[in-house]
């Protein structure tokens, strides 16, 4: 079982930047490819960013790219998500999430682990 807790959130103005981390519980966490989600009320949750285990591999959506860089520390159990050039369009609620294969995966549904999400808002 992995607990995720999200924090970083905020109001930030077109342009600025912001970094998300969530932090997971148990020992386990350097064996999960780790991902970042967000959603919109009213619409699905879509695929930010996810990082393989070792954090030797990433994949970004094309809406990030370029934008967005996903890290994470195994020794200190967390991920980050460092979003620089923000948008309005990245207006949402962030989240992340927790895979236990070892292959880099986009769906919602290949994800085991949630956290509760945090608010970002871009304000233009």
């Amino acid at each position: 079982q992995v607990q995720l807790v999200e924090s970083g959130g905020g109001l930030v103005q077109a342009g600025g930047s912001l970094r998300l981390s969530c932090a997971a519980s148990g020992r386990t966490f350097s064996t999960y490819a780790m991902g970042w989600f967000r959603q919109v009320p009213g619409k699905e949750r879509q695929f930010v960013a996810t990082i393989s285990a070792s954090g030797g591999s990433t994949l970004y959506a094309n809406s990030v790219k370029g934008r967005f860089t996903i890290l994470r520390d195994n020794a200190k159990n967390t991920v980050y998500l460092q979003m620089n050039s923000l948008k309005p369009d990245d207006t949402a609620v962030y989240y992340c999430a927790a895979d236990r294969t070892t292959i880099l995966r986009i769906g919602v549904a290949s994800y085991d682990y949630w956290g509760q999400g945090t608010q970002v808002t871009v304000s233009s």
